[in-house]
């Protein structure tokens, strides 16, 4: 346990230190001043963000540590972000980038399911990206009005996943469950899109594209057919089958033969009742 301590908090440090190298180097190169060198300080959020990915990557044979990359992540990308607006000094990048703390949740829930071989975890992650991304396009370009178009992504972020779970572990439920919110959110979104005079062009390219990607999708789906286990499942029980006949009928006669000495005392009976 002292190992894996004193290993996690090595690397921890090798890191922060090579981030306030770099940080002093650059302040250096400005020609900064004391001040400038303060600025420096949401290292710190960085160093704590690292505590709680590292772990996981450390030590992968412990599953349950993947569960630190959803905390993790957003504290790390928090630091980031901080870090950038304090060096650089514009303050206002927040109200560009703040979409990035929620994406990093959705990429902590990716790394999770990862860690932890849970594939469910996928749905939260699907849900929380996506709107992440949504936000951060909102964000980027200021046209918040979007998101009259743009809601459909809530639904087909919850479809997309049960789609390619229910394909990949051959449920028809969760993959019928997938289909119905996928074609759902294809619908609304081309239906929104073309009505909604305020739409932009794009979302009016956009919902078509969308809807073509999920009938292909679905006609994907439909068409899988998985590998044939089950009938070489047969098939290995097949060939085991006549291999243990033989044993059972040679164990029978081997059986059989204890039943001899019975007769002896019975002949021994008859003689002396000759007698």
């Amino acid at each position: 346990m002292n190992k894996k301590a004193s290993l996690l908090f090595g690397v921890t440090l090798i890191v922060l230190g090579l981030l306030a190298l770099i940080a002093n180097l650059l302040i250096r190169a400005s020609g900064g001043e004391f001040l400038l060198g303060l600025r420096a300080w949401p290292i710190f959020v960085v160093a704590v963000g690292l505590l709680f990915c590292i772990p996981p990557v450390i030590f992968p044979q412990q599953r349950g540590l993947g569960g630190l990359f959803i905390p993790g992540l957003p504290v790390l990308m928090t630091g980031v972000i901080l870090f950038l607006c304090s060096v650089t000094g514009p303050w206002h990048w927040w109200a560009v980038l703040w979409p990035l703390e929620v994406i990093s949740v959705g990429l902590g829930f990716v790394l999770a399911a990862i860690f932890l071989r849970v594939v469910w975890l996928m749905i939260p992650a699907s849900i929380v990206g996506m709107v992440g991304l949504v936000l951060q396009f909102c964000a980027a370009t200021g046209l918040w009005g979007s998101w009259a178009v743009l809601w459909t992504v809530v639904p087909f972020s919850v479809g997309l996943p049960l789609l390619l779970i229910g394909m990949s572990k051959r449920s028809e439920g969760v993959k019928l469950a997938g289909i119905i919110l996928c074609g759902f959110a294809g619908l609304c979104f081309a239906a929104m899109s073309s009505i909604l005079v305020t739409s932009l062009w794009i979302t009016r390219l956009v919902g078509p594209v969308i809807v073509l990607v999920l009938g292909i999708l679905m006609v994907v789906s439909a068409l899988y057919k998985p590998a044939a286990k089950p009938a070489a499942a047969l098939a290995a029980k097949a060939a085991t089958a006549p291999a243990a006949t033989p044993a059972a009928t040679a164990a029978t006669p081997a059986a059989t033969p204890p039943a001899k000495p019975a007769a002896k005392p019975a002949a021994k009976a008859a003689k002396t009742s000759r007698k």
